[in-house]
């Protein structure tokens, strides 16, 4: 399922216009991107918890030169975690 099919499955779900699905997600985007940036956690309970955390620098290889090393700086990386809810249902001890 990409952007748009769940933005339209969304606005069937709450019977309202495909517009205002995509709007649910693009906010839904802007609020979980700009709270990893500052640090936060976003929660859902059941479903699972959005973080973000810094991956450590470190010295690669460069790929067209191999006996080259290259420094490879930290990066702030995003992270999911699923919730219980979510892990039961997948494994198939919870119906939907």
């Amino acid at each position: 399922m990409n952007k748009a099919e769940l933005a339209t499955r969304l606005a069937e779900q709450l019977e309202t216009s495909k517009k205002l699905g995509e709007d649910f997600i693009a906010a839904f985007e802007e609020i979980v991107t700009k709270s990893l940036v500052n640090g936060e956690e976003v929660t859902i309970a059941g479903f699972g918890t959005f973080s973000s955390r810094m991956r450590k620098g470190r010295i690669g290889v460069n790929p067209q030169n191999p006996t080259e090393k290259i420094e490879i700086p930290s990066v702030l990386v995003p992270k999911f975690k699923a919730g219980k809810a979510l892990k039961d249902t997948l494994k198939g001890k919870r119906s939907i």
